[in-house]
C-alpha cells in the first residue's frame, strides 16, 4: 500500500469513527502526539486517545499532501487538514484546521504510521 492510500485511509476512518482501521494503518510501535496533551506510546493507549478523540468529536476533514520524503524503510509526510468538527456535548460545529507530520515505517513490506503529530492553525478563543 502507497502511503498515499494509507493517509487516504486514515482520512476516511477519522471521518467515519473507525479505530479498528485507524489501528490497522498505524505499525507495531506508535506515538500519537495530539495537541495539548501528552504523547501517546504503544498501541493500547493510541487505542485509548482516539476512543477519547471520537467520545468527544465527530470529524469531517479532509487531508492536503504537501510532500512525501522517503530514504529507505522511513518516510516523513507534511500535510495540512481543513473541515468541521462537531462538539458532542456542546452540540455545535467549528471549523477545523492542522497542520500534521507523520513518520511511516516500512514493516514487513508494508508503509504503517510510526509517528503522528498535529497542531491546529485555527486556536480557539
Amino acid at each position: 500500500m502507497t502511503i498515499k492510500s494509507v493517509l487516504s485511509r486514515y482520512e476516511t476512518a477519522l471521518n467515519t469513527n473507525d479505530i479498528k482501521t485507524i489501528l490497522d494503518l498505524y505499525g507495531s510501535e506508535p506515538v500519537f502526539m495530539p495537541q495539548h496533551a501528552p504523547a501517546l506510546v504503544g498501541r493500547d493507549a493510541v487505542q485509548a486517545g482516539y476512543e477519547q478523540v471520537f467520545a468527544t468529536l465527530k470529524l469531517n476533514v479532509k487531508f492536503t499532501i504537501h510532500e512525501i520524503e522517503e530514504v529507505g524503510n522511513w518516510a516523513w509526510v507534511r500535510t495540512s487538514s481543513a473541515g468541521t468538527t462537531h462538539i458532542l456535548a456542546a452540540g455545535i460545529d467549528v471549523t477545523e484546521g492542522n497542520n500534521e507530520l507523520f513518520v511511516f515505517r516500512n514493516e514487513q513490506g508494508n508503509w504503517k504510521i510510526h509517528r503522528y503529530l498535529f497542531a491546529t492553525t485555527q486556536p480557539r478563543a
